[in-house]
Parts: C-alpha cells; structure tokens; sequence
C-alpha cells in the first residue's frame, strides 16, 4: 500500500532524464551530454527536455576536485538503467502541453509528429482521461518512465517503456523499478565519484631489480565516501545515502616479471583503515606486508603499476531500512622505474 506520505516505501530515482512523451522529431542528443531525447510509441526518437525529480549531494559527479572516478560493480550487477517516478497532475500538465505546443509550432515539422503528439495530448487531457486528472489531483499522481541520459542507448535503457499512468494513493505502481528508497541507494551508487587511487612507494619513482617495493595507502586520505539521493515532492520527502568504504587493494606490477606482497598482489585494509605499512628506516631485511618485486628492468621506459581499490557499499535510507548493495571498484596507474643494481668490481 503506498500513500502520499509512505511512497518512500515504494521508489526513488535519478537526474535529467527521458520522459516517454512525443516531442520535437528533428531534436537529437549525444550519450551523457544531458537530458534531451525520448523514443516515441512508433520507434522514432524524439526530444524534449526534462529535469528529474533527484537531486544528488555528497561525493557524486562535478564535485570533490579534480581526479577521481566512477565506481564499477563488483560482477555482473549494474544500477538501473530507467525507473518510474512521480509527478503532480500540474507537472505532467505542463509536460505534455509544453512537449504538444513546441511540436506543433515547429516549422517544419513533420505531419506524422504533430499528429503522434496530438493523439498523445487527447488521451490524457479529452479521452481516457479527462483534463490531466486535475479533479483528482489530491487523490494520487502521474508516474512516468525515465531513463540514465548516460546509458539511455542501452538494451536495460528500453525496459521502462509503459507510457505514463495514473495511479492512486494507496495502490502500489504496477510496475518493476517504481520509486523506492533502495532504488535511490542505486543510483546514487551510480553517480558516486572516488578519489584517484595512487599508493605511496618506497622506494619512490624509481626502484632496483630485486628490491622490495613498499606500498600502502594512508588512512587520512582513503575514508569512507557518501552520496546522497533525495526527492521532495508535495507529499513526499524521501532520500537514501549510500556510502563506500575502502576495503582491500589490489596490485598488479605491470608485468609478469615481478612478484607481489601477498602472493596473490591482495593488500587487506588494517584495522586502523589504513592498508599496507609505510617504509622506515632499519626495514631494509623485512618483507613488505604490502608491495612488489621487480625481476626485471624497465629499460628506458616504465612499467604501469595499477592499484586498485576495492569499496564495500552499503545503503541506509533515512529511517526507511537499508543494507548493502554490491561491493565496487576503481584504480589507477604510475609509473615505475625499475633499474639494474650496478656492481663495480675493482
């Protein structure tokens, strides 16, 4: 059962998005450049723009400084590539009206468009419903299906592709990825940017062939992240916030000559949060509990030592449950300078 005040128990979703209405047939979009472009009932792509009803705040996209990057699932899990969500009967008044008269208005448009977006237009304003539901508007709320501007060419992109329903308060929307607070958690997964994954060595820059390498990553700078996803509608104030915290780190040399501390090139995160131990003097005959061995030299060039981290994910949704979500990962690449050990013989 969902109300106007329990809808955080059934949804939540993302930023400029695709609304299934009929617009302006010429108007186009490149992937990730905003939130213009739909796919109209005959195939034909479409363009209106449309602001979502998310806003994000946190560790997300644009903000943190320079560097960093997007999360990857850990498996075959992604995010979801379209939901539904809600809109007051005014909003999706205005939406089709303003989606209708752009169309129409537009010179040269074509006869097909105009008329797709009037049969669109009389259904819900003089045929299967009558004035956008306004009468009723008190009673329940529009749902309509969006989609990642980012990943709207996907195949899991076109799953959303009921056309916009009205459904009353108290009735749950019949449809798979409605609003719900764990949705919400998803998404903001998605838009979770992570610091640049670079490891402190020792020696720095460059090394020797057969010495051990120290690596580790300080505490102070890899720490819990969290991303915020909310929705503020009349009669409805939800939000989740999904949080990231380092958990183990990965090394891959770079080449298969060389050998990694542990074995298996795994660094477990101590129990202060920090991972590996940094170098110190009088060190020299211990192994690095966190590292590498170089066999080899690089010659003139570098080999790309690749760390990589990987953050366990969990979710809470602000009163409304939570749990956790799949672990992800993102690294990076330095270069490694690796020289022989000259001897001189006298």
């Amino acid at each position: 059962m969902i109300t106007r005040r329990s809808w955080a128990a059934a949804g939540a979703t993302a930023v400029a998005t695709l609304l299934l209405i009929p617009g302006p047939a010429h108007a186009d979009k490149s992937p990730g450049t905003g939130s213009q472009g739909s796919v109209s009932a005959g195939g034909g792509r479409q363009g209106q723009e449309i602001t979502s009803v998310i806003r994000y705040s946190g560790a997300i996209a644009g903000k943190g400084g320079k560097g960093g990057g997007a999360m990857k699932p850990v498996g075959d899990w992604t995010p979801p590539a379209c939901w539904y969500e809600p809109r007051t009967a005014e909003q999706f008044r205005d939406q089709v009206e303003r989606s209708y008269e752009e169309t129409v208005n537009m010179p040269g448009q074509h006869s097909y468009a105009k008329r797709a977006v009037g049969e669109f237009r009389d259904k819900y304003k003089d045929g299967e419903y009558k004035d956008y539901n306004l009468k009723e508007k008190d009673k329940g709320a529009w749902w309509v299906a969006v989609r990642d501007p980012d990943r709207e060419f996907e195949d899991a992109a076109q799953a959303c592709d009921k056309q916009p329903f009205w459904v009353e308060d108290g009735d749950r929307p019949p449809v798979d990825n409605a609003l719900s607070p764990e949705l919400l958690a998803q998404l903001a997964y998605a838009r979770m940017r992570l610091p640049d994954t670079e490891v402190s060595l020792a020696p720095e820059g460059t090394t020797k062939v057969n010495l051990p390498t120290w690596a580790w990553l300080d505490k102070a700078r890899f720490k819990p992240l969290s991303a915020t996803a909310s929705v503020d509608l009349p009669g409805l104030n939800l939000s989740a916030t999904t949080t990231a915290r380092p958990g183990s780190l990965r090394l891959d040399p770079g080449t298969k000559d060389a050998r990694t501390f542990p074995a298996s090139g795994a660094c477990a995160k101590n129990a202060d949060g920090s991972v590996g131990e940094p170098y110190a003097k009088g060190k020299g005959d211990r192994t690095p509990p966190c590292g590498v061995t170089y066999l080899r030299s690089s010659g003139e060039g570098t080999y790309d030592l690749r760390a990589t981290v990987t953050w366990n994910v969990s979710w809470d949704g602000a009163g409304t449950g939570g749990g956790a979500l799949p672990d992800g990962e993102f690294g990076g690449e330095q270069p490694v300078r690796v020289e022989e050990i000259q001897a001189v013989n006298r």
